[in-house]
């Protein structure tokens, strides 16, 4: 958008893990909980809103409600399923592997692919990649691999990005890790589930920072028989749920339906204004309930 000289602001409604902040960029990005007048005023008096990788204004809070006040137009650019009407175009598709596999067509589609340079195709691979579980998910077809090649072919390191997402991390990470693992796993062999509990007290033990939790729901999911598999964080005025599933049952559904999130049918999240304790309780009494759903 800069290189078609146009002013770009790019919001998002919370910050982000530190192993993303190596990013082209990172320090133009305004973290809207932090800068919500500057925000505010970025939506209202702008020409065009891009809405990238979420599929409800809902899913963005207070900041989802500016949103919907701006009398911009609104281009959805996103794959999870069965987004809620607020856009005016859409760029979408539940097939694609990764929001950024989408924005690569935009940018095809708008005749400016020679505008892909080696930041953007960093960033455009990091969004890729991760997105696809480090390509492992089933929706990694051929398609997202030829476009990972063109953007090795324009000086994407793929070593480079690998490490610094994923072998960046605090020893207070590893720690939790470690603890996570160690003592907050608990299975329900009965029902094919597995979940971590963290509470408030732990995440101060171990100096949480945002992203210290990635992928820890899949250490539950990887047992043997466990077919769903939950993180369950208790934040300062909330509860945080990450579910991850495999086979048929939809964590998409489920999250949707009672822990006011949503996201895709085997990956999704979810959030309670509850207390630790009720949260839990709701979770549990639900996994009785899905058992025969469960048991495959």
């Amino acid at each position: 958008m800069k290189k078609e000289k146009h002013e770009v602001h790019v919001i998002v409604p919370n910050d982000y893990p530190d192993f993303l902040t190596w990013m082209k960029g990172n320090n133009k990005v305004i973290v809207y909980n932090k800068e919500k007048n500057k925000s505010k005023n970025l939506i209202l008096n702008s020409d065009l809103i891009f809405c990238l990788d979420f599929n409800s204004l809902e899913r963005i809070f207070d900041l989802g409600d500016i949103i919907n006040s701006s009398s911009s137009k609104k281009i959805l650019i996103d794959h999870h399923p069965n987004p809620s009407k607020f856009y005016d175009y859409s760029l979408h598709s539940s097939k694609a592997a990764a929001t950024c596999e989408l924005i690569y067509d935009f940018i095809n589609m708008m005749g400016n692919i020679e505008n892909i340079d080696k930041p953007i195709s960093e960033c455009l691979y990091a969004g890729i990649m991760t997105d696809t579980g480090s390509f492992k998910f089933s929706s990694t077809s051929s398609k997202v691999h030829r476009i990972v090649a063109d953007l090795i072919d324009r000086g994407v390191d793929i070593n480079k990005i690998h490490r610094l997402i994923y072998d960046n991390n605090s020893l207070n990470k590893l720690k939790l890790l470690g603890f996570s693992i160690s003592k907050r796993l608990n299975f329900l062999e009965e029902y094919n589930t597995a979940y971590f509990i963290l509470n408030r007290n732990d995440l101060k033990r171990f100096k949480y920072k945002k992203g210290d939790t990635e992928g820890l729901v899949n250490y539950a999911l990887s047992i043997k028989n466990v077919n769903l598999a939950c993180i369950i964080i208790e934040e300062k005025d909330l509860i945080k749920f990450s579910f991850r599933s495999i086979g048929e049952f939809s964590v998409n559904n489920f999250a949707k339906k009672h822990f006011n999130g949503g996201g895709h049918k085997n990956a999704a999240g979810g959030r309670l204004d509850e207390n630790l304790n009720v949260a839990l309780s709701k979770f549990l009494k639900l996994i009785k309930a899905n058992k025969k759903k469960l048991i495959y």
